[in-house]
């Protein structure tokens, strides 16, 4: 019993430490990516109708990889459109998402990301692309942050 629960807290830890920090908030991104010199992938999404995007959330972003690469090199930032049931979000001009998609998502691209600087500055963008892994999205990244 007491080894069963040791191994139980031992694969908490270990999945807790892997889990990744989504921010929502792009001052609170730059206030991350300035102290810990990292730049920052803009990913905007509708993880709950893009098929895509249902495919980056299920094999991508939770991969060994993706998760190693994201803690050493970006801060994450997500802006994470909704269709419940099939009807979009009401429209909130002051909603962080829909200011982040005015600034840098204006054709309404989805997945779409964009990689900045620490200050916020687009360093390139890019869509969807039909990679087969985890690892060739994170070269793409990394190609997308120089």
């Amino acid at each position: 019993m007491k080894k069963s629960v040791v191994i139980i807290c031992l694969m908490m830890v270990s999945t807790m430490a892997m889990a990744q920090d989504w921010n929502t908030d792009l001052g609170v991104a730059k206030k991350k990516a300035l102290a810990e010199n990292k730049n920052i992938l803009l990913v905007f999404s509708g993880s709950d109708w893009c098929t895509p995007c249902i495919y980056m959330d299920k094999e991508v972003w939770p991969s060994k990889e993706f998760k190693l690469a994201a803690d050493k090199s970006w801060v994450l930032l997500r802006a994470d459109f909704l269709q419940k049931k099939g009807n979009p979000e009401p429209v909130n001009v002051n909603d962080m998402k829909m200011i982040l998609a005015e600034k840098y998502n204006r054709d309404g691209f989805f997945p779409f990301f964009v990689m900045l600087d620490k200050n916020g500055k687009v360093l390139s963008k890019s869509g969807y692309e039909d990679l087969e892994t985890a690892g060739e999205y994170v070269t793409l990244f990394k190609k997308m942050a120089k």
